[in-house]
């Protein structure tokens, strides 16, 4: 590898790594919870990507849904809605850090429920499963990996 590739793949795994900080920080500083909107929740964390990171540039929409916005493809923009005690939620992040675009989603559960406890559980499994099978498969084309994900969704 070349000295400029070397940098180029140090200065994504910082972005990766900052991305997953912000994430931590979401989670530490307890932004998830009942009773604020999903827009408040993603001006919080613009703020918060800001604060930490200077970060104010995000190469897609944040999208932050709670409840039944969660069903809704990525195109739709839901009417906005207040978290509730006992939701599932996601963020789906896309902050740029300095010139690299990080791309970070996680779920979040509220409250005891184990249906929603254990699809957030799944759907972890079936993320790793799809990345160990990428990195696995070095020629692999977007479509085979589409539809290895799809395989795991299945399940």
């Amino acid at each position: 590898m070349t000295d400029i590739e070397t940098l180029r793949v140090k200065e994504l795994q910082d972005a990766q790594s900052k991305a997953a900080g912000l994430f931590r920080a979401i989670e530490d500083r307890r932004l998830i919870r009942a009773g604020v909107t999903e827009s408040y929740l993603s001006d919080q964390v613009f703020a918060l990507a800001k604060e930490l990171y200077g970060t104010t540039t995000h190469w897609h929409k944040r999208v932050i849904r709670s409840g039944p916005n969660t069903l809704l493809p990525y195109a739709e923009n839901p009417p906005d809605r207040v978290v509730q005690p006992d939701d599932i939620l996601f963020l789906d992040l896309g902050p740029v850090f300095e010139n690299w675009e990080a791309d970070f989603g996680r779920t979040f559960v509220l409250g005891s429920d184990p249906a929603k406890h254990k699809l957030k559980q799944d759907v972890e499994r079936a993320f790793a499963a799809g990345k160990k099978y990428f990195n696995e498969t070095p020629n692999i084309t977007a479509r085979e990996l589409y539809v290895y994900a799809q395989s795991l969704a299945g399940r």
